[in-house]
C-alpha cells in the first residue's frame, strides 16, 4: 500500500512537470496574503488626544494643514467621498474598535532652545512635556532642523515615555519637514526619487512639498502608533525593525501602484494637484495604503 502511494506521489510530480509549459506564471505563483501578526499587547483605543509640539519655524498656513489633517481623521462628517475619516475608519477593523483622535495642546517652540541638530534623547525630552494617559504627543520638526537619523534611515518615528511618577506609558510621534534635506525619500511622490524610476513627481495638494510630505509621513505614524503602541501590538517581522500598519504597504497611494508609481489618484482639474482624499475646511490629503485585518490587503481609498 505504501510503495502504490508513492508512486502516486512520483506520477502527480511528473504529470505537474509536464504540465509546467501549459501553465501561466500567474498560475504558478499563487501570491500569499499580507498578515500583521497581533502580539497580544496594548493598542490605542477610544478617545485619544493628539498633543502637538511644533520644534523651530512653521507659518500659521503649514500649522493649519496638520491641524486640519489630524481633526480629518475623526471629525470630518460633512467631509466628500474619498475622505480621510474613511481612510482611518479601517483602524477599527483592528482588535478593540475605533479610535478617535482629537487635537489637544500646541505648543510652539520657535527659538530652537535644544539647537537645530537633535538627537534622540533631545526628541524624548520634547516628547516628554506630556505625559497624559490615552495621548500620542506628536513633536514636528521644522525643515532647517536635522535629527539624528533623519534621512539615513527614517522620515520620522514613534515610541513610547514612562511616567516616572507612574511608570505609565505614553506615546509619542515624531516628524521632519523633508523640504530642504531629503524630499526625494521623504517628501516622494511629492518630489523626484533619489532611487529608482524617476517618474515626474505629482504636484502637492496644499501647495507645500515639505509639509504635504510630512502629512504621508504623519499617517504612517499615526496608523502604526494605535495599532502598535508599545512594540507588542500588530506588526510582521523584528520588533526591532517592524513593518506596522502602513509601513507594510510601502509606496502604494492608490490602485495598480508598483514600484515608482503611487497608483491611481484624483487630480485637480484646476491647479493640477493629486489627492486621494477630503478633509475637514475643504482640504484634500494623500494618504498611503493600510493594511486592512479583516481583507488582508493594502487598503487604498481610490
Amino acid at each position: 500500500m505504501a510503495s502504490n502511494y508513492k508512486t502516486a506521489l512520483t506520477f502527480s510530480a511528473v504529470l505537474a512537470l509536464l504540465l509546467l509549459p501549459l501553465l501561466t506564471v500567474g498560475e504558478l505563483v499563487q501570491e500569499q496574503p499580507l498578515v500583521l501578526k497581533y502580539h497580544n499587547g496594548q493598542l490605542l483605543k477610544g478617545r485619544i488626544t493628539v498633543n502637538l509640539i511644533w520644534y523651530g519655524t512653521f507659518t500659521p498656513i503649514q500649522r493649519s494643514i496638520i491641524v486640519d489633517f489630524i481633526n480629518s481623521l475623526s471629525s470630518a462628517p460633512n467631509a466628500a467621498l474619498p475622505s480621510t475619516a474613511t481612510w482611518w475608519k479601517t483602524t477599527e477593523n483592528y482588535k478593540g474598535g475605533s479610535s478617535a483622535l482629537v487635537v489637544g495642546n500646541q505648543i510652539l517652540h520657535p527659538a530652537y532652545t535644544l539647537g537645530k541638530s537633535l538627537k534622540g534623547q533631545h526628541l524624548l525630552a520634547l516628547a516628554s512635556k506630556f505625559n497624559q494617559l490615552n495621548s500620542i504627543t506628536v513633536v514636528l520638526t521644522a525643515k532647517d532642523v536635522a535629527v539624528e537619523g533623519f534621512c539615513m534611515s527614517r522620515c520620522g518615528t514613534h515610541g513610547s515615555t514612562r511616567n516616572v511618577k507612574n511608570a505609565a506609558r505614553t506615546a509619542y510621534i515624531w516628524v521632519g519637514n523633508s523640504e530642504t534635506q531629503c524630499p526625494g525619500q521623504c517628501a516622494w511622490p511629492f518630489h523626484q526619487p533619489i532611487y529608482g524610476p524617476q517618474t515626474p513627481p505629482l504636484v502637492a495638494p496644499n501647495g507645500d512639498v515639505g509639509v504635504d510630505g510630512m502629512i504621508i509621513n504623519l499617517a504612517t505614524l499615526l496608523a502604526g502608533t494605535v495599532t502598535n503602541p508599545f512594540n507588542n501590538g500588530y506588526f510582521q517581522g523584528p520588533p526591532t525593525a517592524p513593518l506596522e500598519a502602513v509601513s507594510a504597504c510601502p509606496g502604494v497611494f492608490g490602485s495598480g501602484s508598483y514600484p515608482g508609481y503611487p497608483g491611481k489618484v484624483l487630480v485637480d482639474k484646476v491647479t493640477g494637484a493629486s489627492y486621494n482624499a477630503h478633509g475637514v475646511n475643504g482640504r484634500r490629503y494623500l494618504v498611503p495604503a493600510m493594511w486592512d485585518p479583516q481583507s488582508l490587503t493594502c487598503k487604498t481609498l481610490v
